[in-house]
């Protein structure tokens, strides 16, 4: 059954519990129906650990850890979103029509995170994997000690990005407030600009001629030397 085929049911939030929301939205997901969320308020915690083929819409703005430990569920904000949009999460698809707050895709393994206006400050802290795009902004430090995985903002990127990246990429389309430590912008090879753009146009944007930056890792904190060490203290 694809999600076309499938018959929509409605979950109502309001002042309910949340265990008791979220459990309503899996038994539904397991029954082979989409989900519509309704009378959101912002709560938080909403649609964490949904399974691979869940389908479900959020009408109003969430809070935080929405999508949480998502493994291969596909989820819809149509509004904004809070802390934590995706944290952990291993596999499947996120979107936000409106704003997401600080700590997008915080940890996340694999998957996609896409948010349609700005991101908070440490988007993709500590992520290993996966995809984050941005369209809008990025806050400050973000990809801060990411391992892996891509951070891909259309707009502009705040201050300290990239800060301690470990390994993976922070791709930047518009300026740069300022840098992290131990990161370095490199040219981006057309390969790799050509790949961006497939997932970009899989997303319905314009492969548009950007003036792409791509941030990587130093690689001078990988290894700690004493005799250097205040490279560390600036983290």
């Amino acid at each position: 059954m694809t999600a076309n085929e499938r018959t929509e049911v409605t979950v109502e939030v309001a002042e309910r519990p949340i265990r008791e929301i979220n459990a309503e939205i899996r038994a539904a997901a397991a029954d082979g129906h989409a989900v519509r969320v309704t009378d959101t308020r912002s709560r938080h915690n909403l649609g964490v650990a949904l399974p691979e083929g869940a389908v479900v819409t959020f009408e109003g703005s969430v809070g935080y850890y929405c999508g949480g430990l998502n493994d291969g569920a596909t989820i819809t904000v149509e509004r904004n979103a809070g802390w934590g949009t995706g944290e952990a999460m291993a596999s499947g698809r996120i979107t936000v029509e409106g704003y997401s707050g600080m700590s997008v895709g915080a940890s996340m393994r694999g998957g996609l995170i896409h948010v349609k206006g700005d991101s908070g400050p440490r988007c993709g802290v500590a992520m290993k994997g996966g995809d984050i795009v941005i369209e809008g902004d990025l806050g400050f430090l973000s990809g801060f000690m990411a391992h892996d995985g891509r951070i891909i903002a259309l707009g502009d990127a705040g201050e300290a990005t990239g800060d301690s990246l470990w390994g993976g990429e922070v791709w930047v389309a518009g300026s740069i407030k300022s840098l992290g430590v131990d990161t370095n912008v490199v040219e981006p090879e057309p390969d790799q600009v050509a790949a961006l753009n497939v997932l970009l146009a899989d997303l319905g944007l314009e492969s548009a001629d950007r003036d792409w930056k791509r941030i990587v890792s130093g690689q001078k904190l990988w290894h700690f030397e004493s005799r250097d060490a205040s490279a560390w203290l600036m983290i």
